[in-house]
């Protein structure tokens, strides 16, 4: 790691490395287990689709639309994934050089997590907004709000900046800073577990199999906290319109329209796809990022990863 001359310096190589690391790991995760995300889109995004278990919906989607339609829009994604987990991890490894390792704690890695966040939201919501559209072309979109001009993430920034104006690229804005929390609890829940394993094997590095836990257990206690409004944040980018709802209608007008109409399980649905996707998803994520980050450490650096 960075000598203590350099350690209270945000800009370091090692901050790099994690950024580097946290979004190659993002982006083979998120290409192994795509068609769950996709199935998660259909199912928030669809009214009449009928909530089915995950493994049924994939059959119905193949069957009706082709085995593609699973994989639709996972260019975009994968480029506003690397972004987003680039930025992201570089803040929270950053701000974490300029507080001392000695007193980290789980307080200080929510909040650490949190400011992450926020940065993180505010940078890259335009490309989650353009990448939702892609993803999800032609589904449930009024006539006169086709995105059928726009099939790359750049040509798509430029078209709704253009015809619907820079405040749509922001759109599911409020529920994502909302949201920062998914994260937060997620790494604080992780290192808070690295911590008490690292102590437990005095040091060893653990094995593979418990990156793999470790990620699968922070993310699932996240996701279900935080599901509802990430249901709402996909309808908000997505740009549905309900009836006897206003066009601009924010995050809580929308929480209690769902809940009036659908009961609960409205705003869980799809739940199931969502946290299998996002659970295995992260789980292979940190497992990826942890053993990319300490192959670069040890191989250039010819020292261990200190955390």
């Amino acid at each position: 790691m960075a000598s203590d001359g350099h350690s209270k310096n945000i800009f370091t190589y090692d901050t790099l490395v994690h950024a580097i690391s946290g979004a190659a790991g993002s982006v083979v995760a998120m290409a192994v287990f795509y068609p769950l995300d996709t199935v998660r889109s259909r199912l928030q995004l669809e009214e009449g689709r009928q909530s089915k278990s995950t493994l049924a919906t994939i059959r119905e989607l193949i069957a009706k639309e082709g085995p593609y339609t699973l994989y639709r829009g996972i260019i975009p994604v994968l480029q506003s994934l690397c972004a987003s987990n680039f930025v992201y991890f570089y803040t929270f490894h950053g701000l974490k050089e300029l507080k001392s390792r000695r007193n980290q704690t789980a307080g200080s890695d929510l909040l650490i997590a949190s400011i992450a966040g926020v940065i993180n939201v505010l940078t890259t919501t335009p490309l989650w907004v353009v990448n939702t559209r892609l993803k999800m072309k032609g589904i449930g979109l009024a006539p006169e709000r086709n995105n059928n001009e726009y099939t790359t993430l750049c040509d798509g920034l430029v078209h709704i900046c253009k015809y619907e104006g820079l405040r749509k690229l922001w759109a599911g804005t409020i529920p994502s800073l909302m949201l920062v929390a998914n994260p937060a609890i997620q790494f604080m829940t992780y290192e808070s577990i690295k911590r008490r394993i690292n102590i437990s094997l005095g040091g060893a590095q653990p094995p593979a199999w418990a990156f793999f836990v470790m990620g699968a257990i922070a993310k699932t206690i996240a996701t279900v906290i935080t599901y509802p409004l990430q249901l709402v944040q996909t309808k908000l980018r997505h740009g549905d319109k309900y009836p006897n709802l206003p066009p601009d209608a924010g995050t809580l007008q929308l929480l209690i329209y769902i809940l009036k109409k659908q009961g609960i399980s409205g705003l869980y649905k799809g739940m199931e796809a969502k946290l299998l996707q996002t659970v295995f998803t992260a789980a292979l994520m940190f497992l990826t990022y942890e053993k990319i980050a300490r192959f670069v450490f040890r191989i250039l650096l010819h020292k261990p990863l200190l955390r």
